[in-house]
């Protein structure tokens, strides 16, 4: 799948800044879909075994070997408070980049590549308030469907961050 990512972000940088769109990767999580930046995503790739690292914040799932590269992975399930979900044939791991470093997010699956315009993001509601309000960029409208804007570089405090830079 990453030829197809290499693909879309070529195609991106010739042409998304000029034409006011935004390329996003949509996925699942519970009951939502959400969508990140599609420069921000490396590689998507199945779940496969997890290393768990003892004294771990609980969203962090724990290390996987990612082409001799040991990357943290974290389960975006839990790092927003949602209840466990199974990990099905769908369940995948979207390799990102979250400030300059790469980490694994479980995600129950993964949708779709989007271009949609800017003019179809809408800035978070006010009324969104507490924790989960500093990890939106907006909500992205569409025919019969509202995504989830993620900015991929909030899911993790700096705290967080200089922990998983440890394990990694």
């Amino acid at each position: 799948m990453s030829t197809v990512l290499d693909e879309v972000r070529a195609a991106e940088a010739s042409h998304g800044e000029t034409t006011g769109t935004l390329q996003l990767v949509s996925f699942h999580l519970a009951e939502e879909e959400y969508a990140v930046e599609i420069t921000k995503v490396r590689e998507i790739i199945l779940l496969s075994e997890i290393t768990r690292v003892p004294q771990t914040p609980d969203y962090v799932r724990g290390l996987i070997n990612l082409r001799s590269t040991v990357i943290p992975v974290i389960d975006l399930r839990r790092r927003f408070g949602l209840p466990p979900g199974e990990q099905t044939a769908e369940s995948r791991i979207m390799v990102v980049d979250v400030r300059g470093k790469t980490i694994g997010i479980v995600v129950d699956a993964v949708d779709e590549v989007l271009r949609v315009s800017r003019d179809k993001i809408a800035p978070p509601p006010p009324t969104v308030a507490g924790v989960g309000r500093e990890y939106l960029r907006g909500l992205v409208k569409l025919e019969g469907r509202l995504l989830i804007f993620l900015d991929i570089d909030q899911i993790l405090r700096q705290e967080d961050q200089d922990a998983l830079a440890r394990m990694g």
